[in-house]
């Protein structure tokens, strides 16, 4: 099928999902490469190369969202009653610190205590929690639902996850069954093939917005320099997850811990 004419800042559909172009490649020798973010809920702000040539379809929706408007509203009462309810719930829920989405969009089974530190960090205009419970109970699901209500209230726009090595591959594997956020895991490997992919003097950390990295290479310089380009001084709308969070415990005269690197690179 042929693919129409495209541009830079248009939306279109691929892949049974909506995507902004921010960039086109144009090639001589090969074929034209789209950068594109990916505007649904279940993947907001993933990034994307595609090779228009390659995909089956694309479809360009800008043109046909006022086609579309209001025509799928039900014409009887109580549908209509229906969906205005539905339309205030969707916009009631970005202002109304009682109303939560993220439950509703995870694919778990929850407690009623995991909702407590939610509603803390809702009430709060920095989000800035320790999460404490017991072995067992819960503490990774309770982070995952603030940073998915927090993502789907646009009050969180890039996060890290840091946590031991052995941990990685499994946040990588929650935050993607049971959240729907797909997020890279930040290795040696991952930086060898961004910057054969895109240059060495690329900046593995703009890739996308969500990021997983060990508690090792969090002390490490050599993965920092690039991150602590991202953020600034500060980023705004950015989120650390810091897993086992008593490794960077400052020291104290009447405390178990000591200062370590770790200490000093988590603020």
């Amino acid at each position: 099928m042929e693919n129409p004419k495209l541009k830079i800042g248009q939306c279109v559909r691929i892949r049974r999902r909506h995507w902004l172009i921010e960039n086109i490649e144009i090639s001589e020798t090969a074929p034209d490469v789209l950068e594109v973010r990916c505007l649904d809920d279940d993947a907001t702000g993933q990034m994307q190369l595609v090779i228009p040539e390659c995909e089956i379809a694309i479809r360009c929706v800008d043109d046909q969202l006022w086609h579309q408007l209001g025509s799928n509203v039900p014409t009887d009462a109580k549908g209509y009653s229906a969906y205005l309810q539905s339309l205030q719930w969707n916009t009631a829920t970005a202002a109304d610190n009682k109303l939560f989405q993220a439950p509703f969009r995870a694919g778990i089974e929850i407690s009623p205590y995991q909702l407590t530190p939610l509603a803390k960090a809702l009430d709060l205009p920095r989000v800035n929690l320790l999460i404490a419970d017991d072995g067992g109970l819960g503490k990774t699901i309770e982070a995952g639902l603030v940073l998915r209500e927090l993502l789907l209230r646009k009050r969180v726009d890039f996060f890290v996850v840091s946590a031991p090595a052995s941990m990685t591959q499994q946040w990588k594997e929650e935050l993607s069954s049971k959240f729907g956020l797909s997020a890279e895991i930040v290795d040696a490997e991952y930086f060898f093939n961004m910057r054969a992919e895109r240059g060495f003097g690329y900046n593995p950390w703009q890739s996308g917005n969500a990021f997983i990295i060990s508690h090792s290479l969090l002390r490490d310089e050599g993965y920092m320099v690039g991150l602590k380009a991202v953020l600034g001084t500060p980023r705004a709308r950015s989120m650390l997850i810091l897993d086992e969070a008593h490794h960077a415990a400052p020291a104290h005269s009447q405390a178990y811990a000591t200062d370590s690197q770790m200490t000093h690179s988590v603020p």
